[in-house]
């Protein structure tokens, strides 16, 4: 399985405008795509208008699929001007927990 965390600081006051796009986009990643896996929209909690976006494929082909999407398409087209700076992390999942979904 192929991984990429992408880590997000969005610009000032665009928070609502993000959320609106990336939700249903991670929602129909999931739901519609078989070669995604998990999509998980994560907000950090101590520095204000920095997401991160943990994305789980069944390979990178499945990546490069789930960008010729319209929601993947969609969401890009609002997000891109949100964005103040965003970086990529690359990996191979080793192992997953899917047990552990959903507690804290």
């Amino acid at each position: 399985m192929y991984c990429i965390i992408v880590q997000t600081r969005l610009k000032p006051g665009t928070r609502a405008r993000f959320l609106e796009a990336m939700l249903p986009n991670a929602e129909a990643s999931v739901r519609d795509e078989p070669g995604c896996l998990v999509f998980d929209v994560i907000e950090d909690r101590d520095t204000p208008d920095l997401f991160h976006l943990y994305e789980i494929y069944a390979d990178q082909e499945a990546l490069a699929a789930h960008k010729e999407t319209a929601h993947y398409q969609a969401s890009r087209a609002v997000v891109n001007g949100l964005i103040a700076e965003q970086s990529v992390i690359r990996a191979d999942v080793l192992a997953t927990n899917p047990g552990a979904r959903g507690e804290a």
